[in-house]
């Protein structure tokens, strides 16, 4: 036998085993620990994942297709619930409003944050000062908020009927007209989710390296040329991906027309959230809210599923 087969065949010895092994079994057990203590908060959001949203969903999904008031057992009834809804004179009023909601929400809550970022990014002074103001309607609860414009709404003693008054304007019906209510509405939801969208804006703006903006300007490009050339091809990704959550998020318009006009005036601002809360609330139609909520679902999905793609892209 040769030495190399000697040397193969022969065991590792004791010393050398026991000086290695606690090192394995140390490394073992902290990885063990690690991993451990990882999975005992993804444990604790998976349940909090689990009972307020999976399993809501899930049951959304089944009631859509029963008819159940909560006290009866339900009773499946297969696509009666979705062409009570669709038969509704209202449902083609709330996709149609929503859209419409949606769509004045990208014209005026979409531009506005941007535009407050870009000024905030170009001023030298009172910068944290500005964004705690901007910032602010944040931090009120969405219902006191909402209660306030009411009030800044009301056709007589409202605020803004009193600034139209003091330029010889004629007062308006904010809420109580067809044409001026769901517009209104945009405003509030726009006042509200001012703050975030402008912080967001700021970040990306601040990411930007400063060598372009200076070499923009040994050019002699001014503000607006600066942000068509500069700031909104370097910042175009988090501008989709803004867009995509825009749509998503006023889709999903409740507690404005709940707490400002009720859907009225003649559906002119009932939405399908609240069409959705009318069902399963006012008319005790669960089935009819659900089948509601599982549409508006699938198309907040494909929308999700956009974003989904469009952060991919953006990671890689």
């Amino acid at each position: 036998m040769t030495v190399t087969e000697e040397r193969v065949r022969r065991p590792p010895t004791r010393g050398t085993t026991d000086r290695r092994s606690p090192r394995k079994r140390g490394a073992l057990q902290r990885a063990v620990g690690r991993n451990l203590t990882a999975y005992g908060f993804l444990c604790g959001a998976l349940i909090c994942f689990a009972l307020f949203s999976w399993y809501p969903m899930f049951r959304e999904i089944v009631l859509s297709f029963q008819q159940n008031n909560f006290v009866d057992p339900g009773r499946w009834v297969g696509f009666d619930n979705f062409r009570t809804v669709i038969a509704d004179p209202a449902f083609a009023a709330a996709w149609l409003n929503t859209a419409a909601f949606s769509g004045l929400a990208l014209v005026i809550g979409y531009a506005v944050p941007f535009v407050l970022a870009v000024v905030l990014n170009e001023l030298k002074h009172a910068k944290a000062y500005l964004r705690f103001v901007v910032y602010l309607p944040v931090m009120l609860p969405p219902a006191v908020a909402v209660l306030l414009f009411k009030w800044f709404y009301d056709p007589g003693a409202g605020l803004f009927n009193q600034a139209l008054d003091a330029v010889h304007l004629p007062p308006l019906s904010w809420l109580d007209s067809t044409s001026t209510a769901l517009v209104s509405l945009v405003i509030v939801s726009t006042w509200m989710n001012l703050g975030t969208g402008t912080l967001i804006y700021l970040a990306a703006l601040q990411s930007i390296p400063g060598e372009l903006y200076e070499s923009a300007e040994l050019d002699g490009a001014g503000l607006f040329k600066r942000v068509r050339h500069v700031t909104i091809p370097q910042t175009k990704l988090i501008l989709l991906v803004m867009l995509l959550l825009q749509i998503v998020a006023t889709m999903q318009v409740f507690i404005e027309p709940y707490l400002l006009t009720g859907g009225g005036p003649e559906n002119a601002t009932v939405t399908v959230a609240y069409l959705m809360y009318q069902y399963a609330f006012n008319f005790g139609d669960f089935g009819g809210g659900s089948a509601l909520g599982l549409m508006l679902m699938i198309v907040l999905m494909v929308f999700s599923a956009i974003y989904l793609r469009v952060s991919r892209e953006a990671e890689r």
